[in-house]
């Protein structure tokens, strides 16, 4: 009997150090592939995300005052690298959670509603979770908002006097209009006056409208220690075929005639030294959703109607109007015949060679618009 107990005991013992061992292999196992992964994403080197930091981003659901409500969840999108001094430490396409905080409704006298948002944590492309303190508002300072409704109502009050008529003034980006009869010059001025007072002094302010493709820039309120990235970690995917050389010298961010900035423009030069003819109506923006942007015929059209026959050089510029400027894109070549994609360029490996001026050019108009007000019917008074 003993003799069987102690085998049964020896038996249970050699299963469970083997199942130790097994287990204690796999988290070896696991850590070897984590320091692999930290090797390839990293420097080694660590910055702080600090409270000076800004990260721009993009909403991925429209936020409106007038129909979201406060507590409603929402994500947005890193558009630009946050950098430090030694690398970046937030990539482009690092995802945002946040929440709206607070909802103000527009008021008289031209005040106009205000949207506060909160984030809490960022997930990066390779999934790390990162805690954070993040706010953004779209309300003005007191003294801003009142010196713009000051600036404007004084500007409803002349407009009425000078005209007497129909007048639709647009200043710092508020639309705002006067209506008033039609009267003879000299009691127009003063019936005119009077009605742009009243205007002015009834005038309710917009709600707010932030939509996917408006740059929000949002202020970090707590300090994190973070890994700088290597820049052959950031770089995207791309594609070659034999013999098709393409390098992009530089990239613009343009406006539409609306003003709005939609529009992507490419200096490229193109050497075909492949077996394969090729024209600008075989090339195309495709961006990280697989949307398919054809080149504008708005832009210079030399490259779109030009055949690139087998050893044709060819450089010139090449305009898209893109849905969003912010998102992935890479410049493809397709098969005629196939119409599959033979070579995909990526335009944000591409502008990390861009020069800072047209770096700069281009900030400044992807962050044009600032106030996100909702457009109203002109003649409507709340």
């Amino acid at each position: 009997m003993r003799i069987i107990s102690v085998l049964l005991l020896l038996f249970l013992f050699s299963n469970c150090a083997y199942s130790i061992d097994t287990l204690h292999g796999y988290a070896e196992k696991d850590d070897t592939n984590t320091f692999r992964l930290q090797e390839e994403m990293f420097t080694g080197k660590v910055e702080n995300l600090d409270r000076k930091d800004v990260i721009k981003m993009t909403v991925s659901q429209v936020l409106d005052s007038t129909l979201s409500i406060e507590g409603d969840e929402f994500f947005a999108e890193v558009t630009d690298e946050v950098l430090g001094d030694k690398g970046v430490i937030i990539p482009k396409g690092t995802i945002a959670h946040g929440r709206i905080a607070q909802i103000a409704d527009p008021k008289r006298l031209g005040r106009s509603g205000w949207l506060e948002l909160d984030f809490d944590y960022l997930i990066t492309p390779e999934g790390r979770e990162i805690p954070i303190e993040g706010k953004m508002t779209t309300k003005l300072h007191p003294v801003a908002e009142t010196s713009k409704i000051v600036a404007q109502d004084v500007g409803y009050t002349l407009a009425g006097g000078a005209i007497g008529g129909i007048t639709a003034l647009n200043l710092f980006g508020l639309e705002a209009a006067v209506v008033s009869q039609g009267y003879t010059l000299a009691g127009g001025a003063a019936v005119g006056g009077a009605i742009g007072l009243g205007a002015a002094l009834i005038r309710k302010g917009k709600d707010v409208l932030i939509a996917p493709g408006d740059q929000i820039r949002v202020k970090v309120n707590t300090s994190v220690s973070l890994p700088v990235y290597k820049e052959s970690a950031l770089m995207q995917h791309e594609l070659f075929y034999p013999g098709l050389d393409i390098h992009i010298s530089d990239i613009k961010h343009e406006t539409d005639p609306f003003g709005e900035a939609n529009t992507i423009t490419l200096t490229v030069m193109i050497s075909n030294m492949s077996d394969k003819t090729f024209s600008g109506l075989d090339m195309a923006l495709v961006n990280d959703y697989n949307s398919i942007f054809r080149p504008s015929i708005f832009g210079d059209t030399k490259l779109i109607f030009r055949q690139i026959k087998p050893g044709d050089r060819f450089a010139g510029r090449v305009s898209f109007s893109v849905d969003n400027i912010d998102r992935k894109f890479w410049l493809t070549f397709y098969d005629k015949r196939k119409k599959t994609a033979l070579t995909k360029i990526s335009i944000d490996n591409a502008y990390r060679k861009v020069s800072d001026k047209t770096k700069k050019k281009n900030e400044k108009i992807r962050k044009k618009k600032t106030d996100f007000k909702k457009e109203q019917d002109l003649l409507e008074f709340d």
